[in-house]
């Protein structure tokens, strides 16, 4: 436990600085182009590129010393920012703000790179509460998780405002660039006990393929499953993501918008020392889906009037209620797959649960700009919805939250009554905690060689080939 808080320690200082850097691109993005377009853009672009290397970053997680890949993450995301640092200083900000030119998508584009490859971290950090936390208490130790996370988005909510607002973008860049240096330097001296380097069947399964990724989900039933109910979530969330902040910021100055982010943010702390003081259940499947039903009628309310305390008490709702989801999906997976293989299934479950959120965000920032928002302004859309949505500036925004998340609400309850959310539920209970330390327990932490080639793919390839000890066959 004691190097799993060094290492949650050092993602925070992380994560803070690519949230930072993030919001403020947001932030900065919407004011000086004034278009929904360009955030839904961007905001769509970040979860696809998530979607596509997640498999990737999954693979390297399992092939590399977990140090090595978080190393390897804070390497390219500081070369990243550099280079967004270089554009900046290259072209003057009345060229660069002008989202019609490559040189706008360029700075964003590295911004984003930098963010996206921030995940390849967020993927050995989920294995590594299974190498490092007892198998009873791994559900608490994700819920420290989302209480870090939440600690990140408070203080770069509050942060990314006041610097875009109070020093500009180009000092944010070179905050962002500081941070992360620093980030890679402690790394350096945090130690991560790894017996030996475990390797699951690679001479039999292509492990960077999306079908050799499925061979290991297939052999636990109703993982995929699993897969699909969080993916359900994105649907909605990419709406949230392309809207909030140009729905935020119709209410507030960018100043005051991030100190409510900051505000609401203790939501996340606060949903996640709730798992980590109370675990997630019996049974965190179910525990999922009734996020899920609260996400979706949340998404119906917050927005109905044009109130200021509304949307911020639902956003803070909303950012409690998140990181029982992730501590829930992390929990079973990282107790139904064996350790070896849990870094492609965490990447595939990032590549598939942020591909539907580019689709609605792609979708929605147009559908918006160009419908949602004249409708609602015209005498026919107040005569139609103003007794559902009251007047407002924002209240084509408000019409989005409310179709999206009604759909969430449908879809979740079919999730329900479901053959798949049973087996799921049962394979889990069935399921004994996996203990990866037992493989290499002998061995000295870091230093141990790996087992001859011919003994690793006997013992690898009975964990993905064969159901576990108190596992039900596949279905």
């Amino acid at each position: 436990m004691r190097a799993f808080l060094q290492v949650l320690g050092n993602t925070l200082v992380a994560n803070v600085t690519s949230s930072f850097l993030w919001f403020a691109l947001t932030f900065w993005a919407y004011l000086e182009t004034k278009n929904v377009l360009a955030t839904s853009i961007i905001g769509g672009s970040y979860m696809l590129l998530v979607a596509v290397f997640g498999i990737l970053f999954g693979a390297l997680v399992d092939h590399m010393k977990k140090k090595a890949v978080m190393m390897l993450s804070s390497i390219i995301t500081l070369s990243t920012y550099l280079g967004a640092g270089a554009v900046y200083l290259a072209f003057p900000e009345s060229t660069l703000i002008d989202w019609g030119r490559p040189w706008f998508w360029a700075f964003a584009g590295l911004i984003l790179v930098g963010g996206v490859v921030e995940n390849l971290r967020n993927i050995a950090l989920s294995t590594t509460v299974t190498l490092l936390v007892p198998g009873d208490r791994r559900d608490r130790a994700n819920g420290l998780v989302g209480t870090v996370q939440g600690v990140a988005f408070m203080v770069t909510s509050v942060f990314s405002g006041l610097s875009v607002g109070l020093l500009g973008m180009g000092w944010t860049v070179i905050i962002a660039v500081v941070a992360t240096a620093i980030a890679l330097a402690h790394l350096v001296f945090v130690s991560i006990p790894e017996p030996r380097l475990v390797r699951a069947g690679d001479a039999a399964m292509p492990s960077f393929t999306f079908r050799g990724v499925l061979t290991t989900i297939r052999r636990v039933p109703g993982l995929l499953a699993l897969i699909v109910f969080t993916t359900i979530n994105n649907l909605v969330g990419g709406v949230f993501m392309a809207l909030m902040d140009p729905y935020g910021l119709t209410l507030f100055s960018v100043e005051i918008w991030g100190v409510v982010l900051a505000v609401t943010g203790t939501g996340f702390i606060a949903g996640g020392a709730i798992v980590a003081a109370r675990g997630l259940g019996r049974n965190p499947v179910r525990t999922l889906l009734m996020v899920n039903v609260g996400i979706a009628i949340l998404g119906i309310v917050f927005a109905l009037r044009e109130w200021w305390w509304l949307y911020a008490l639902g956003i803070f709702v909303f950012m409690m209620i998140m990181p029982i989801a992730e501590a829930a999906e992390q929990t079973v997976i990282q107790r139904v797959v064996p350790f070896e293989t849990q870094g492609r299934v965490f990447g595939f479950a990032a590549s598939v649960e942020s591909a539907a959120a580019p689709v609605s965000a792609y979708l929605i920032g147009p559908v918006a700009q160009f419908w949602l928002i004249p409708f609602m302004q015209t005498d026919a859309g107040q005569r139609s919805l103003g007794w559902l949505l009251g007047p407002g500036e924002a209240r084509g925004i408000a019409l989005a939250f409310v179709v999206a998340s009604s759909l969430l609400l449908v879809l979740v309850a079919v999730a329900f009554a479901s053959p798949q959310y049973r087996r799921l539920s049962q394979a889990y209970a069935d399921a004994p905690p996996p203990e990866p330390q037992a493989a290499g327990e002998d061995a000295a932490p870091d230093a141990a060689e790996p087992a001859p080639e011919a003994a690793v793919r006997s013992t690898t390839d009975a964990a993905v080939d064969s159901p576990l000890p108190g596992r039900i066959p596949p279905v």
